[in-house]
């Protein structure tokens, strides 16, 4: 599946001109360097010194270097099938079956890393829904299909507008983890019915405004894409939100749990694994964006906030201001307890 390379990264990218709030993370001439050190690649893998690392080369001469049965959460965001160019480089879609068929070599050959009681997580987009179900079906449980709008993209003359991508949830059995408590959403609370005494009913008081925590349904409206003046954001086309990552690793995996995303792109997955106090390895195609995983995770030792999760919660789409600029953002008083 040649056709699937990663797009290319630019050593000169700190140096291109951007806004003044552009806060957009890139890594200079310098850095790179020291960052080199802290790769390893697929030859340079054994059973013991991958955990915690970014390994830059392609996942399919990694897997069979990796000790089996060891990972607890897979995290798949592979490259889907579209026509699009990046750069230079232009990627032309293939068949859904010559898709499908790609799929189950890639579920084929990381199936033996995972654990008995492991979850997995596959990226995808309308079209490619049936080739994921398809291939997914045969090697997994599939037990969901969560939606998230992307709330932001182009127009369509001709079509509906493309805003919503998917992520398949499934299992390796029917024991696993899944920890509800740990996503739920904090929502404004529309309706605020009241119980006879004038108590809040099922919802809580603030000097904000009305909030209640709610379950999470397999419909998200709370994600925001990284843009330039977000610090998470790179120069990666396709890079998905700390907040996405932090839903999939809190509801399927505990502290110490090891999360694995061998289509790594600038680090995203291990990055928040980290933030949340698991073990980690990701697998990066491209070096430039192996080398922002690696600057990301550095970061990550003295920042540790998720932008959108506070105080175990998660806070629904621009219901926290952000605050002085930082990535922290602005809680919310206390909650007045019931009258």
């Amino acid at each position: 599946m040649g056709t699937f390379d990663a797009f290319p990264f630019d050593d000169c990218a700190d140096e291109r001109k951007r806004a003044p709030r552009n806060r957009t993370l890139t890594a200079n001439a310098s850095e790179l360097r020291e960052l080199r050190a802290r790769l390893l690649t697929p030859d340079t893998v054994g059973h013991e010194n991958f955990v915690g690392r970014t390994i830059f080369g392609d996942c399919f001469a990694t897997f069979g270097k990796l000790p089996a049965h060891v990972v607890d959460l897979l995290i798949l965001d592979p490259p889907y099938n579209l026509t699009k160019k990046f750069g230079s480089k232009t990627y032309s879609r293939v068949s859904v079956n010559q898709y499908t068929g790609w799929l189950r070599q890639l579920f084929r050959a990381v199936q033996p890393l995972l654990k008995p009681t492991a979850s997995i997580y596959i990226c995808g987009d309308w079209l490619s829904s049936a080739s994921i179900f398809t291939a997914a079906s045969e090697y997994f449980e599939v037990r969901n299909r969560v939606t998230w709008e992307r709330e932001k993209g182009r127009g369509a003359l001709t079509n509906w507008k493309n805003a919503s991508e998917d992520v398949w949830f499934c299992t390796m059995s029917d024991q696993y983890t899944f920890n509800v408590e740990a996503v739920k959403v904090r929502r404004r609370v529309i309706a605020p019915y009241r119980h006879p005494d004038g108590g809040p009913k099922d919802w809580r008081d603030t000097e904000n405004g009305n909030f209640r925590d709610t379950h999470p349904s397999n419909l998200w409206t709370d994600i925001t894409v990284p843009f330039w003046s977000m610090p998470e954001n790179t120069d990666h086309p396709t890079q998905k939100s700390e907040k996405f990552a932090a839903k999939l690793i809190l509801a399927s995996s505990r502290p110490g749990d090891l999360v694995f995303d061998p289509f790594l792109g600038s680090g995203t997955s291990s990055v928040v694994a980290k933030k949340l106090d698991r073990k980690f390895c990701g697998i990066e195609l491209d070096e430039g964006y192996a080398l922002l995983a690696e600057k990301r995770l550095l970061l990550a030792e003295t920042d540790s906030t998720i932008q959108g999760y506070q105080d175990k919660v998660f806070w629904e789409r621009n219901s926290l201001s952000v605050m002085n600029g930082s990535k922290s953002e602005a809680p919310f008083l206390p909650f007045k307890k019931p009258s």
